[in-house]
């Protein structure tokens, strides 16, 4: 990946996070938001990701739905987002990348991995249009 386009990326998602309503960024002080560029061989692996644009985010830790005090002394949760995953998938279909389309794909993914910590699901998320 190019600085230009990591530039262009990380620009739109100060946008994004600039956007989001003041709750929301009361849980990311909670739970941070990671950038790398692609996941790590490791969290392929875990995955079942095949291709490095595969993934657009991942959240990693225990929901707080599924936390209790025996959880004390983990490590906090974290989501971690992957630029080359969220470029692939506002490209939908070798299309032009526009930045209303990467600025939206940012957007699902930040949430949809954000929701993660409030114990919802992939099936969840998808009926509400995050999946």
């Amino acid at each position: 990946m190019n600085q230009a386009t990591r530039d262009r990326f990380d620009r739109l998602l100060e946008e994004v996070l600039d956007g989001l309503p003041e709750y929301v960024h009361e849980l990311i002080e909670q739970v941070p938001i990671h950038v790398e560029d692609y996941p790590s061989p490791e969290v392929m692996l875990s995955t079942g990701a095949r291709r490095r644009n595969q993934l657009c985010g991942l959240f990693t830790g225990i929901p707080i739905t599924e936390r209790s005090i025996m959880h004390s002394g983990n490590l906090p949760n974290v989501v971690t987002i992957y630029r080359e995953g969220i470029l692939a998938a506002a490209r939908h279909n070798y299309r032009r990348l526009t930045d209303d389309a990467l600025f939206e794909e940012i957007r699902i993914t930040v949430l949809h991995e954000l929701a993660h910590h409030h114990g919802l699901d992939e099936d969840e998320l998808h009926e509400l249009g995050y999946g």
